[in-house]
């Protein structure tokens, strides 16, 4: 194995320089720029490799370093890729319509170019690069390769400056651990693997947050690895990927700017392939009641699924989850009971099922592995009447466990079948490509109750990280909203577990207290819960820091809900700046704490759009306000 394209010697380097110097149409310039002429990229000399720069105000602050941008190929030919010709830049414009995420109308623009490369036996490679208003994106090509060969593993790497403030989550199976304040280095954990995504604050207010996106079959997922330095970031493959036809890596995304600007950013699903279906007029989000978290073995007792299909049905949420063992179900029904009383309660049902590649035994086992078997099963599905699945208990980010969840959602669509993938990776741009994928869990959620004392004291503070980090890249399945305790208690405000419905983005949200729980809220509060809409037309941050505090604006029709989480352990007024809403406000609602965390505060807010309202959050607290506005 030998490391080649764009390697450390100063031939390809100086041949990249060429590429900056001449090939780019900026006149006279070496620098590759943003429409808006915020974000730069500057080659500067071998040592240095890619500088990316942002602009604020007058001030130009260095972002990261891409260093040793490329390949390790087998088999090595000991051949380097050498510089051969750059395109033109040409612009980007993408403009697209989501059903999920955070908002239905996404655009952007970039600038483009890419360079060619090829080796003394014509073997091709390209890379693209492309810097957004909202930050870059860039991957490999190989456009026509003639023989079968192996991407061993990447060497790019992220380099940033020494001592800036990172949030990063070591790297394990489930995506399910916090995202850590530090650094670089975290005691006792030498290995260095960070999941994506990871949050560097670069500068006062500037901050970028790298991921990856488009992973096609084929692909593997990847990771950062800093072992070797606390500052460099190395993109660290989960295996080699074969390299057989064209052949594109995932994008190596990072989004950079304020808070506002990466938690608002649509890039991952910007640079993600367009919507593969034709017909998308079965999907439909909404808020799920689900089992597992108040009753681990639940779905084994057909008494207690009619328990959560009635909540469903007075709450009028539209689905009602049935998770793991189901095909164990006893007390007075099976399955099919089960699936029946649902449709005479006119709440559409969804299923369970274990992927059967990792460590959990619970059934449903073996039931979508093969392709003929699982086109069976979601023939069947469709035929009583479930509308979705969840699978669970993935392996980790190789080339089958990927080429799998795309499979999983190719046949599922063809049986109108919404999915959310649980025990699983992060969303890497799939909610574009294949928008029935409806959420992914790939995070420390409300389940850890029923495991360990971890969320007990670090849920408030660890609730106010992940809309700065993991709900920046996709949805997430934290099951969110419980006001009784599982087997560990939570410290957490109503109010906060209120808000976090609206915080957390998810097209299907899924309420896991058990019912008395929702039963036992004000008449206001269960109204809401029974409102709640889960996909939304914008998304605005309009306040916060990680681990301190988050204000988000979500905007569905005529309505923005606001939601305010307290991650401190003190109490703490939050800024609520309505200047944002263009339409006249109708009214205004807010669920605030109450005098104790198990109660609210609800009332009418007087004054106009622009009021700049102060609420008074409890420790670990939080509300919800909801605007409704005139047309």
């Amino acid at each position: 194995m030998c490391s080649q394209v764009i390697s450390n010697s100063w031939k390809a380097y100086i041949l990249l320089v060429c590429a900056f110097f001449f090939g780019i149409s900026l006149e006279a310039s070496n620098d590759l720029y943003s429409p808006n002429g915020k974000i730069g990229v500057r080659w500067e000399h071998p040592a240095k490799g890619l500088s990316v720069m942002y602009k604020k105000g007058e001030a130009s602050i260095p972002v990261v370093q891409l260093k040793n941008i490329g390949l390790h190929l087998q088999p090595a030919s000991g051949d380097e890729f050498n510089y051969v010709s750059s395109s033109v830049v040409t612009p980007i414009h993408e403009d697209y319509t989501m059903i999920t995420g955070k908002r239905r109308h996404c655009t952007n623009e970039g600038n483009q170019q890419i360079f060619h490369f090829k080796t003394s036996q014509n073997v091709l490679l390209d890379l693209e690069l492309r810097v957004y208003d909202d930050g870059i994106a860039f991957r490999y090509v190989f456009p026509q390769p003639a023989k079968e060969m192996y991407v061993a593993d990447e060497n790019t790497a992220f380099a940033f400056q020494e001592g800036i403030t990172r949030w990063t989550q070591k790297l394990n199976q489930a995506y399910e651990d916090f995202y850590l304040k530090n650094k670089g280095r975290v005691q006792g954990y030498t290995a260095g693997q960070w999941g994506f995504p990871a949050l560097f604050e670069v500068a006062d207010s500037v901050f970028t947050l790298i991921s990856e996106a488009n992973v096609a079959k084929g692909n593997c997922g990847s990771w950062l690895n800093n072992a070797a330095s606390e500052s460099t970031y190395k993109v660290e493959m989960a295996e080699p990927s074969k390299v057989s036809g064209r052949w594109c890596s995932p994008w190596r995304v990072a989004i950079i700017g304020s808070l506002a600007d990466v938690v608002e950013s649509t890039l991952v699903t910007d640079v993600s392939e367009p919507c593969r279906l034709s017909d998308v007029s079965w999907i439909k989000p909404g808020v799920v009641s689900w089992i597992y978290w108040a009753y681990n073995h639940g779905s084994k007792d057909c008494q207690l699924i009619k328990k959560y299909i009635d909540f469903a049905a007075d709450f009028h949420l539209p689905y009602m989850l049935i998770d793991a063992e189901w095909d164990e179900m006893g007390n007075g029904g099976n399955v099919e009971d089960a699936l029946a009383y649902a449709k005479q309660k006119k709440v559409a049902p969804l299923l369970w099922y274990n992927s059967s590649t990792a460590w959990c035994s619970f059934g449903p086992l073996y039931r979508l592995n093969k392709p003929e078997m699982r086109q069976k099963e979601f023939a069947w599905l469709e035929s009583v009447g479930v509308k979705g699945i969840k699978v669970d208990f993935f392996s980790q980010d190789s080339v089958a466990t990927m080429n799998y969840f795309v499979d999983i959602l190719e046949d599922a669509a063809k049986y109108h079948l919404m999915v959310n993938f649980h025990g699983a990776s992060i969303p890497r741009g799939w909610q574009r490509t294949y928008p029935h994928m409806m959420s992914v869990e790939g995070v420390y959620g409300a389940e850890w109750y029923n495991n360990k004392e971890v969320l007990t004291d670090s849920a408030a503070w660890h609730n106010c990280t992940l809309p700065f980090t993991r709900n920046v890249v996709g949805p997430m399945d934290y099951t969110p909203c419980t006001f009784t305790d599982s087997q560990h208690p939570h410290l957490t405000s109503n109010g906060h577990e209120l808000a976090l419905l609206v915080a957390f983005e998810s097209a299907l949200q899924h309420l896991a207290d058990h019912p008395e729980g929702y039963y036992a809220q004000p008449a206001e509060v269960r109204s809401f819960i029974s409102s709640l809409p889960t996909v939304w037309d914008d998304t605005k941050l309009l306040s916060g820091y990680p681990s301190s505090h988050v204000v988000l604006a979500r905007k569905n029709g005529d309505c923005w809900y606001i939601a305010g989480l307290n991650g401190t352990n003190g109490k703490k007024s939050l800024t609520v700046d309505l200047s944002f809403i263009q339409e006249l406000v109708k009214e205004i609602t807010l669920y605030a704490d109450g005098k104790e965390c198990n109660q609210f505060d609800i009332q009418t807010l007087p004054g106009l759009k622009k009021a700049v309202h102060e609420v008074d959050c409890l420790p670990r607290g939080g509300f919800v306000m909801k605007v409704q506005v005139k047309y």
